[in-house]
């Protein structure tokens, strides 16, 4: 990891505010190009004052408004859902600092569309847990096992195994080793 540290410099991870928007952002980039993600997403922001999309918005907009900037059926399902559970309070967001990880993401993972690898990503980019290792992660399987020079994947088991060392600051790591194999 030192060498990974070196390289790369300082961690940059800084928490956000806009929750919403984040977890609007991370249906948009299911399974599309970050190019192709970062257009529609782009077009979706026009639809809101200042470009800031908020979820009673969201819900006021018609299914084909929501399509008409290039979400599929499946995704505009999605953001309304997320909408959903944010304006009733399902997501409890004032909560979150009070909150234990696992708690948040079960929270996250009642809406369509949000799996654990996106409530993960979340806890990482946008609150900034310290200790999350997201082991489903082939970033950071792959990551390991060329900076770890095993022969082999490791599974979850081995990744946490491997990790152990890292607690309490497995996020960092995890940066660190996303970054370092970025820049390898």
């Amino acid at each position: 990891m030192a060498g990974i540290i070196d390289r790369v410099g300082h961690c940059t991870l800084r928490p956000r505010r806009d929750y919403f928007v984040a977890l609007c952002q991370a249906i948009f980039a299911q399974q599309v190009s970050t190019a192709v993600a970062s257009t529609l997403f782009g077009r979706f922001r026009t639809l809101f004052a200042a470009g800031r999309p908020t979820p009673g918005r969201v819900l006021q907009l018609s299914d084909q408004c929501l399509r008409s900037v290039g979400l599929s059926r499946q995704k505009a399902v999605y953001i309304r859902d997320l909408a959903l559970h944010f304006a009733d309070g399902r997501i409890p967001t004032r909560r979150f600092a009070r909150m234990d990880d696992q708690a948040i993401i079960r929270s996250l993972l009642a809406v369509k569309g949000i799996g654990r690898w996106t409530a993960e990503m979340f806890l990482i980019f946008v609150l900034n847990r310290p200790d999350l290792l997201p082991v489903d992660d082939l970033g950071i399987r792959k990551s390991v096992q060329t900076f770890y020079g095993l022969p082999d994947l490791p599974d979850a088991e081995a990744l946490l195994r491997l990790a152990d060392p890292w607690r309490p600051w497995r996020t960092i790591a995890t940066w660190y080793l996303w970054r370092g194999a970025a820049g390898a």
